[in-house]
């Protein structure tokens, strides 16, 4: 009884720390600096957008049914 009365409110605590607004950057701080080639530098936004190869998209349909294997080669029995 006693850990959930401690527990609950650490809970609480820790779902309140998110926050909801947009990432700025810190007054002062500047963003890192531009890429070789390139003049500006790229706007926060710019620099949370992921790349395809970062985040590729599936495109592997799911098997819905099992299916036989095939023969595998290289399956071999342990030596012994």
């Amino acid at each position: 009884m006693s850990r959930i009365v401690l527990l609950a409110p650490m809970a609480l605590a820790l779902a309140a720390c998110g926050s909801q607004k947009d990432l700025a950057p810190i007054a002062g701080a500047e963003l890192p600096p531009p890429p070789f080639g390139r003049a500006d530098p790229p706007s926060a936004e710019e620099l949370l957008r992921l790349d395809t190869q970062a985040a590729p998209e599936r495109n592997v349909e799911l098997r819905r049914e099992s299916e036989a294997r095939e023969d595998d080669p290289f399956d071999l029995p342990p030596d012994g």
